[in-house]
Order: structure tokens, then sequence, then C-alpha cells
């Protein structure tokens, strides 16, 4: 009954902690178009793909004492940390086995900034596109970002990166 919520609190666990609601947002995004078995739905937002059911099981793990959500206020900006607690440990238990690569393609998004992560999941989001038309369309819906041409490629080889990470 509760999967989805144990993939949620695996991945965290996985993570050791995650940095921000908008990152896990991206993560976890990015992980299910690399074909890891997130069910959430995804609409393009204001900061990218954006999905109401993460943020609600999210909200729910956190009153169900599985996740522990820390504030920082970091002058500029306020940011959300999310851990593991020891009840949410033991009900790590109800979750699948995470395929191998999971471990490896979370730590890999982790060490990523947010804004990074927003340009390559934004990208991922017009992957039907070619490469062209994706970089036309994020300068588009993204252009207050101002993405250089080198942040392109970076993501570009970034997405390549993850693939081969979460295919071997």
């Amino acid at each position: 009954m509760l999967q989805e919520h144990a993939k949620i609190v695996q991945f965290v666990s996985l993570a050791n902690e995650v940095n921000g609601r908008k990152k896990m947002q991206k993560m976890i995004y990015i992980l299910k178009k690399m074909d890891f078995p997130f069910a959430e739905k995804y609409e393009l937002h204001m900061y990218g793909p954006y999905s109401e059911e993460l943020t609600l099981r999210v909200e729910e793990l956190c009153e169900m004492g599985f996740l522990a959500e820390r504030f920082e206020d970091k002058g500029s900006y306020k940011q959300y940390c999310y851990q593991v607690t020891d009840e949410g440990s033991k009900f790590l238990g109800t979750a699948e086995e995470p395929r191998m690569q999971l471990p490896d393609c979370i730590e890999r998004l982790n060490g990523k900034s947010s804004r990074f992560l927003e340009l390559v999941s934004t990208l991922l989001f017009f992957d039907q596109l070619d490469k062209d038309e994706q970089i036309a369309k994020v300068r588009i819906v993204k252009n207050k970002l101002n993405f250089t041409d080198q942040e392109m490629d970076q993501a570009f080889a970034f997405i390549e990166e993850l693939q081969a990470c979460s295919a071997s």
C-alpha cells in the first residue's frame, strides 16, 4: 500500500541527506527518466519538472515520522533538508530491493547543484525533441537563467553519463 512512499524513503536513505525541495524534485524526475521505478507524475513548472504527488508524499512521510525535515535559513533563501529517521529506517524494510545502479546514480545527482539539475531535468522534459530543439525550448522556458553553451554541453554530457550509469 505504501510502496511508493517506501521508494522515497529509500531514495533519501541512499542519498544520506537531500538538501532542498527543488533538488529532491529534480533528482527523482531525472531518476524516473533513467527508468528507475518512481511513479510520480510530473508537469513543467516554474523551476522545471515538478510533481505535486511527490510534494504530498514527502509531507506525509514527515508527518508519519519516516523523514526528518530540517529548515535552514541561508540568508537570501530558505532550504529544507531531508534525512531518514530511525522509524524511517524500520519502514525501509517494506521497500523492494533497489536496482544495483541506483546508489551510484543518486550519488552523482546529489553532487550537482540545484541549478544544474534544473537544466538537466528541463532538457529531459523535452527529450522527445532533437538536441537543437531541446536547447531552443530550454532557452525559452528558462530564459532568465541564461544557461551558457558550456552549461548545455555539460548537461548533455551528464545525461549520457547517467544513461550509462543506469544501464550498466
